[in-house]
């Protein structure tokens, strides 16, 4: 073997149903470390289903295939335990949670990432510098999570998470969703900053649109359709894909 790395994250020929319909119909996908890819594709054609499996939801059935994480195969492994090990899903829909603190929140999930038990004063010197890296209101870390935030508040804060949380893998699902185009400059900037401070973290990009990968520029772009990768390239594909829309590859399928 002359020096290849060893791939960060593997998707090995995945077959996923749901509702007791197959939705992902054999998907491959190789992301080695500090390797941005993207995944673009129509509504319906699977995106956020993969997603969702890759992150253990007990909703989507693996009926094949497999997922690796770091060389173990993690197909079987419950979200908590993938999220333990360093895989972090930033969600479409971030979810409110009443009553818990975003610092609270913080600390909770670092001890259950690390084994961290962080007093909530050192967590909070620890997070000033990050927010005021994702232009975050430092009051932000007392409010209770997500509860009265914009969408821009909440995809910086899914960032904030995985600034402190130090994955090694990252799925930002269709972060873009629901933002202007300043709100989404900022959160791509925080991205940009997480990536600074770990080269090696790999990030898998879900997106309908060209204009979160024109503010990170993935190195691969992937065209998912009908539940199966048509496509792969670099941002040429991702531009093409602007011009002529999704239509074009509906006979690779």
């Amino acid at each position: 073997m002359s020096g290849q790395p060893t791939p960060l994250f593997e998707i090995c020929d995945l077959h996923v149903v749901a509702d007791d319909a197959e939705i992902l119909k054999g998907v491959d996908l190789t992301i080695l470390p500090g390797e941005v890819h993207a995944l673009m594709g129509p509504n319906g054609s699977g995106k956020s289903t993969l997603a969702s499996a890759l992150m253990g939801s007990p909703e989507y059935e693996i009926t094949k295939g497999s997922i690796r994480f770091q060389g173990d195969d993690i197909t079987d492994w419950s979200p908590d335990v993938r999220g333990k090990a360093g895989v972090f899903l930033a969600f479409q829909y971030p979810q409110t949670i009443a009553g818990v603190s975003v610092i609270n929140f913080l600390r909770q999930a670092l001890s259950a990432r690390k084994g961290i038990d962080m007093s909530v004063l050192e967590l909070r010197l620890s997070i000033m510098e990050w927010m005021a890296r994702l232009d975050m209101d430092p009051a932000f870390a007392d409010r209770y999570l997500n509860e009265g935030f914009s969408g821009g508040e909440k995809k910086r804060n899914e960032i904030l998470q995985m600034a402190i949380l130090e994955p090694q893998m990252a799925i930002l699902d269709e972060t873009d969703s629901g933002l202007d185009i300043d709100a989404l400059r900022v959160v791509a900037s925080g991205v940009r900053e997480v990536r600074k401070d770990r080269p090696e973290l790999g990030l898998l990009l879900i997106t309908h649109y060209q204009r979160l990968l024109d503010e990170l520029r993935p190195e691969h772009v992937h065209l998912l359709f009908d539940g199966r990768i048509v496509a792969s390239g670099g941002m040429e594909l991702a531009a093409q894909v602007e011009a002529e829309g999704y239509e074009a590859y509906r006979g690779e399928a």
